[in-house]
């Protein structure tokens, strides 16, 4: 498959009237009606369409069955694309956008509009640290051992609790498997003209990923590791700016596997990551113009114990204990000397217990309980930046969620209603419903047509460093203060969607969706802490300041045109306003597309894939309005299996060479231009036996 399951049509408000349901019908006969005449007795099924996801409700269903809407990007996607960490799997999802984290070198998500600070980021179901206190870079997570991603958007869980305002993207890592096996992966590839060495033919980004796996009946292990390098990318290599970092990442990870019973699995997981990057910049103010760059360093170390105990027709019974440890310095440098060194330190723990239980035939409860407590040091210069030398939070959470299914004259229909309960050491008690309904329109051997609602409450505790944290940046004009005083953010989520497959060969799928903020959290110029520094640095304070509401239209197809060729289309339209002024919120592409085309040429074992990207232009500025220029990128993937144990893999990121003007600071379209790369596979044992 592509990217991920989903037809999105979202259309809200003004959309609605202009589009109306003439428009959807429309969009959804056509698409039928094109995988009606592409499919062929010969074609081969969708593989996606059986696909098992777990984060909407915490079942295993099928992808198309789920009441609430999971998209995913699976392990063959992963593959035929050579992603290599979490921001390459997410690429080409819809109504999904990568950003630059501010000051980094990383990327986070922002879903339908929604930013990353609130989305949140799991690796089989469990929460990843954000770097900077405040959204995860998914360039550091890097796949090791993925089944697959999967992608719930809005607030329509009542699962994950606080941070899940814009949704969840969980990574789902595969079981080890019996037997003995291992994999070796690597690849060089080169940024050609915009190398920092300045020769095109060197290689400027490697890559490394091992892995090697021993399970028997009852006890299971591996290991696994990885290695990246880039030198990153400069348009001009002569000059000291890169605006492309140089930066070297290292992972290191084990599970651990124990089956006493049939019914009872002890997974131990245990993980080391390490980067370090450096970035050049040109430090400009009138008449004043320095070469600097930072240094920065990560290390974080994680370790989980889960338990499930799943009798067969009794309460099952699951367990979560976590432990992340996340360390982040950085220190910049001038002809002068060094300065602003930051030393920072995160700390999140866990622990989840949950039971399920069949009520009859026509019921699943669930009913869930969540500690979590976070702790935050970070100082500047010796000097700590907070409020406090740490600061901490931690809360308690109930959930639940029941699953009904009616039967009888209402067997069509499926609802999943749940609520999670919240004490917060520091904002007290919060409660926050949601609820599902999946209906079965028409439902034959060839075609299945089916709707969607869902409407989720999100709730979302500021976190330590907008309550506690004062960032300096007064050499640079302006320093940006936590607010003690802050207030939760709260939303309403509403998504309703309509889809359908044809046969195993074809699927479309249209999905509404509007998602209102209250009590917004942003920054703000404080006008009586600027004039009391009586120095010109202007003063910035985290505010409750805004209402927002992020609406639109995703849309999207697939089918399979025959025998090892597949098509896919997707189409966004996003409008997101602050709803007390109603300006336009930056930083939001209006239009998103996506196309993808896989295909083999008649070679034995050899296959090409084409992703296609396109966004227009986003506003910057409300003030001024500046606007970010659209563009289109597109990459090419061949891949060529030698046999079960060899594959020859290579490819062009960025083929149309679509890059940033950098004289432009409103100017936020891609970094890297083309890159060029080729790779090598190896299986071995139970690894090239799998199907």
């Amino acid at each position: 498959m592509f990217w991920c399951h989903g037809f999105r049509v979202s259309v809200v408000g003004r959309q609605a009237r202009t589009l109306g349901v003439r428009g959807v019908l429309l969009g959804l006969a056509w698409g039928l009606a094109m995988s009606a005449s592409a499919a062929t007795p010969d074609a081969v099924e969708l593989s996606y369409l059986e696909t098992l996801v777990i984060t909407g409700t915490r079942e295993e269903r099928r992808v198309t069955d789920t009441p609430i809407r999971t998209e995913v990007v699976s392990r063959e996607e992963l593959e035929k694309t050579h992603a290599r960490d979490l921001r390459e799997a997410l690429e080409n999802v819809p109504g999904l956008q990568l950003r630059e984290v501010h000051g980094k070198s990383g990327y986070e998500v922002w879903l339908q509009g929604v930013s990353a600070d609130r989305v949140l980021i799991l690796v089989d179901g469990l929460p990843v640290i954000a770097t900077t206190g405040s959204s995860v870079d998914v360039t550091q997570l890097s796949l090791l051992d993925v089944e697959r991603v999967e992608v719930v958007k809005g607030a329509t869980s009542a699962q994950y609790g606080s941070a899940a305002i814009g949704g969840v993207i969980n990574v789902i890592t595969r079981p080890v498997a019996r037997g003995r096996g291992a994999a070796l992966s690597l690849s060089g590839g080169s940024h050609l003209s915009q190398n920092p060495t300045g020769e095109a033919w060197d290689i400027s980004q490697f890559n490394g990923h091992g892995s090697a796996s021993a399970g028997g009946e009852r006890v299971r292990w591996r290991v696994s590791g990885s290695h990246m390098h880039t030198d990153g990318t400069s348009p001009e290599p002569s000059s000291w700016e890169r605006p492309g970092d140089e930066v070297t990442r290292s992972e290191l990870s084990q599970q651990l596997e124990w089956l006493p019973t049939d019914a009872l699995r002890l997974i131990a997981r245990a993980g080391w990551y390490e980067e370090s990057g450096e970035s050049r910049y040109v430090f400009r103010r009138p008449g004043l113009s320095v070469n600097q760059y930072k240094l920065e360093d990560v290390t974080r170390l994680r370790g989980s114990l889960s338990g499930r105990y799943t009798p067969v027709g009794a309460r099952h019974w699951h367990f979560d204990l976590l432990h992340e440890q996340l360390q982040n310095n950085t220190d910049k440098f001038s002809p002068t000397g060094v300065f602003d060194q930051r030393r920072a330190e995160l700390g999140y723990s866990q622990a989840a217990l949950r039971a399920e239980q069949s009520v009859g035939d026509r019921h699943r409860l669930m009913l869930g309980a969540d500690y979590r407590r976070e702790t935050l040091e970070q100082t500047k210069d010796g000097v700590s930046e907070l409020n406090a030398d740490s600061v901490w939070r931690d809360s308690r959470e109930l959930w639940f969620q029941d699953t009904w299914m009616p039967g009888g004259y209402w067997h069509f229909m499926e609802w999943v209603a749940g609520g999670r309960a919240q004490w917060d050491s520091d904002f007290g008690f919060h409660f926050a419903p949601s609820v599902s309904l999946r209906m079965d329109m028409l439902k034959s051997d060839q075609l299945d047509i089916y709707s969607r609602l869902s409407w989720g409450q999100g709730y979302r505790v500021p976190n330590l460093k907008e309550r506690r944290f004062e960032f300096d940046h007064s050499q640079l004009g302006y320093v940006v203060q936590g607010s003690p005083e802050l207030e939760p953010e709260r939303s309403n989520s509403y998504q309703a969607g309509l889809g359908l497959t044809l046969g195993r060969h074809a699927w479309a799928e249209a999905n509404l969706f509007l998602n209102r903020i209250n009590d917004l959290i942003q920054t703000d110029l404080d006008p009586a802490a600027t004039a009391a520094r009586n120095d010109g640095v202007q003063v910035y304070r985290f505010q409750n300041i805004d209402r927002a509401e992020t609406r639109g239209l995703e849309a999207s197809l697939g089918t399979r045109l025959a025998a090892g060729w597949q098509l896919m289309a997707a189409y966004t339209l996003t409008e997101a306003r602050d709803r007390q002024t109603h300006e336009p919120l930056t930083r939001r592409p209006r239009h998103q597309v996506r196309l993808g085309l896989d295909g083999e040429m008649g070679v034995p074992g050899f296959s090409w894939s084409l992703r296609a990207r396109q966004q227009s232009s986003e506003l910057v500025s409300t003030e001024s309005g500046a606007r970010s220029p659209g563009y289109t990128a597109i990459d090419l993937k061949l891949n060529q299996d030698i046999n079960r144990q060899l594959r020859l893999y290579g490819g062009v990121n960025n083929l149309t060479h679509q890059q940033r003007d950098f004289s432009d600071a409103n100017d936020f379209g891609p970094v890297a231009g083309r890159f060029i790369y080729a790779g090598v596979r190896l299986l071995f044992g139970n690894q090239a036996n799998k199907e």
